[in-house]
């Protein structure tokens, strides 16, 4: 399996990426993968998907990217207006550089979030989207399990504190109000609900299964429950049962 970095650079932005290819110039569909809060574009998930996609599937790409404050982006402070144009700019360089005849996505966690704010604020750009543990609930993910006592504390007076896994996140009150005017639960889906799929894992520690399933419910998206599985699916046989999956959905081999 192929990969290249690359950077786009426009509107004053220079947004990291990784594409998984083994044929970059004979692409015809693109899968763009969304990884989670405080995650990043090398993350082990969107490695072990592209492997099982291009064993079998030669001309399908796979893009990732760093979010504002992740990875190896240079943004010191996260706000979602950011995370709006980076996947913007990442959209317009797919359909640009690439053309594809058909475009999926696969987002996890806070990527799952961003991609649903994007199509309800922009419209739907793909044709079929997989999301694993979405955090549609984000702020109550932040405030209920990321972020300690003393951190919402900080928060509150005005300072910044630094949250996230692999690379420390920096957040600051303004990103947890505008989470709270973002509150996906508070959309209606329904009319893209045909082209997603969310699976969970049972054992999630970071976002709420039980909020995830009713999120699913009332807009009538596929829910799939993936039994004993935790938020970042550690245990290589869940992520093998959720990738294959994926990969029904997204009717690949």
């Amino acid at each position: 399996m192929n990969s290249k970095y690359f950077s786009i650079n426009e509107a004053g932005f220079s947004i990291r990426c990784k594409l998984y290819a083994d044929h970059p110039s004979e692409i015809r569909k693109v899968i763009l993968f969304g990884h989670g809060f405080g995650g990043h574009k090398d993350n082990r998930a969107a490695e072990h998907f592209a492997e099982r996609v291009l064993g079998k599937n030669k001309l399908v790409g796979i893009i990732t990217f760093d979010w504002p404050c992740h990875g190896a982006d240079a943004r010191k402070s996260l706000s979602l207006a950011d995370c709006d144009q980076y996947l913007t700019q990442v959209l317009d360089y797919v359909q640009t550089a690439y053309h594809p005849e058909q475009l999926d996505a696969y987002a996890t966690s806070f990527g799952g979030y961003l991609f649903l704010k994007y199509i309800m604020e922009h419209g739907d750009p793909f044709r079929k989207m997989a999301l694993r543990a979405p955090a549609v609930e984000m702020l109550d993910s932040l405030t209920e399990k990321i972020l300690s006592k003393d951190e919402l504390e900080k928060l509150q007076k005005g300072k910044k504190v630094q949250a996230g896994f692999d690379r420390k996140v920096e957040i600051s009150k303004d990103f947890l109000e505008d989470l709270e005017r973002n509150d996906l639960r508070q959309m209606d889906f329904i009319d893209v609900s045909e082209s997603i799929v969310i699976l969970q894992g049972t054992k999630d520690e970071i976002v709420d299964p039980v909020k995830v399933r009713e999120f699913a419910d009332n807009n009538l998206i596929e829910y799939i429950p993936i039994e004993n599985a935790d938020h970042r699916f550690m245990d290589p046989h869940k992520m093998d049962m959720a990738v294959t999956e994926i990969l029904r959905f997204l009717e690949l081999r």
